[in-house]
């Protein structure tokens, strides 16, 4: 699993207009290609009286599927586009579909790069970019006597708590980042005297600064 990755918050779209044409950026985050295959079939049928629905997507931890559809512009001037602006922000596991409608004037291949470009970061404002950062439960069991101590380190040091039961003894589920999950272990360790019994449980995702 990665430590880290950027992704979208939402499916939203934006919109822009140039030369009278409308372009319409829509975004979502995906789990797989089918999900973002249906995505696109789903927008070709809302929009079939658009002159294109142009799509790219990036899957996979290492970016591992990379798909992108020009529908009918001329060859690299809307799916790559729409692609190299995912693969700029860092994004995975989203698809992005820009529909035109044509406004009678011609743009040239440059100007359709641009509109593209720009109807794909549309997309992305509307929907978010945020990133998603590992983390391992690490659960704390201790007693009573400690649990104040604990609680003011915690608040001091903004540790992430996942949930506290208060039973025959204290059991408090931190969520440090997985790459600190040692460290952070080795410290309990320490604050507590060798008291707490600690368990390492699942690794979650959670957005950044949330």
């Amino acid at each position: 699993m990665l430590a880290r990755y950027k992704t979208l918050r939402q499916q939203a779209s934006g919109e822009i207009i140039i030369k009278k044409s409308r372009f319409i950026g829509y975004g979502k985050p995906v789990t797989s290609e089918a999900e973002a295959i249906v995505f696109i079939e789903e927008l070709k049928k809302q929009h079939w009286n658009a002159n294109h629905n142009c799509s790219a997507y990036v899957i996979g931890e290492r970016d591992e599927i990379q798909k992108a559809s020009d529908d009918g512009e001329p060859s690299g001037t809307a799916g790559k586009p729409i692609l190299e602006v995912i693969k700029h922000h860092g994004l995975k596991n989203i698809v992005i579909v820009v529909t035109r409608y044509f406004g009678g004037i011609m743009l040239g291949a440059g100007g359709l790069i641009r509109a593209y470009t720009d109807g794909a970061v549309a997309a992305i404002e509307a929907a978010e970019a945020i990133a998603y950062v590992l983390h391992r439960e690490v659960i704390v069991d201790v007693d009573y006597t400690w649990y104040g101590k604990l609680e003011n380190e915690f608040h001091a040091r903004s540790v992430r708590i996942g949930g506290t039961d208060f039973a025959d003894r204290v059991i408090i589920t931190c969520l440090p980042e997985a790459a600190d999950a040692e460290r952070f272990s080795a410290w309990i360790t320490d604050v507590t005297q060798g008291q707490a019994k600690l368990t390492i449980g699942e690794d979650k995702y959670y957005i950044e600064g949330e």
